[in-house]
């Protein structure tokens, strides 16, 4: 019976082109994306379209191997549109790590025997890798994520500069009051609500109630109060619809009008 290869002998046959300093940078860009899903993971957000990395660190990996310079290229362009996509990550509920750490074995198990083999596995080297490489991925999401749940009601840091969806039909309506505006939920469902502030401004407001505490949910047909000054001419509010599936949807509510101060210089086509 043949001996294994050693593992000098291994990469001299799967490998014969990767100089070192390849194997360096695609060493760093692998722990780039770690660091990337952990930085996610402790806002609560999962990988999506980021998991294109995968198989994009896997193309840029046998580009060598295969002396196929156009795998450097399709694997270049995965990592890109896996780091630059917007829906790149979504928030969810908090993930499972048995289900990384299985795959994470695997990759390991697999990569193991590929070692052993007397012969050259390049399909079995691609699958054990992207195994290692979502399993790790999956593991560093599951472990830094936050204590609180981020789809929960009460999220007053919650980033207003993450992705949402303004809904063609508004969930909320405004009315302006002699000294604010109320905020309504018109909708049929309660929606969480993260934070609101006046149009044209950079803030990130606690929505209250005429009592003056913290509002963090609004039920069907509830409303709240906005001080909003004769000056201001518009609101942006931040919420959340909890979804069937049970994960949390970011929402946008937009309303512009003119201020009262400024009505005079109002022109009507």
């Amino acid at each position: 019976m043949p001996d294994a290869l050693s593992l000098q002998d291994f990469f001299s046959l799967t490998a014969p082109r990767i100089t070192p300093l390849y194997a360096l940078t695609l060493l760093l860009l692998t722990l780039y994306w770690w660091r990337r899903v952990a930085r996610e993971g402790r806002e609560g957000r999962v990988p999506r379209a980021a998991w294109w990395s995968v198989p994009g660190l896997v193309f840029m990996l046998f580009a060598p191997i295969l002396e196929q310079p156009t795998f450097f290229g399709v694997g270049a362009f995965m990592l890109l549109f896996a780091e630059f996509w917007p829906g790149a990550y979504r928030r969810a509920q908090r993930p499972g790590w048995w289900w990384p750490a299985l795959g994470a074995l695997l990759g390991t198990a697999l990569l193991v025997s590929v070692m052993h083999s007397t012969q050259s596995q390049r399909p079995a080297l691609a699958a054990s890798l992207a195994l290692l490489l979502s399993g790790v991925a999956g593991l560093v999401s599951a472990l830094t994520w936050p204590r609180s749940q981020p789809g929960s009601a009460a999220l007053p840091g919650w980033p207003r500069w993450m992705n949402v969806t303004v809904p063609e039909w508004p969930d909320l309506s405004v009315t302006l009051t002699g000294n604010g505006a109320e905020l309504r939920n018109v909708s049929a469902s309660p929606l969480n609500i993260s934070g609101w502030s006046p149009a044209r401004m950079n803030g990130w407001l606690t929505v209250r109630n005429t009592h003056g505490e913290p509002v963090h949910t609004l039920a069907a047909g509830e409303s709240a109060w906005l001080p909003i000054g004769e000056h201001i001419s518009g609101v942006r509010v931040w919420y959340q619809v909890n979804e069937s599936r049970g994960e949390a949807q970011a929402r946008l509510f937009r309303a512009d009008w003119t201020p009262a101060a400024r009505q005079q210089e109002r022109v009507l086509n």
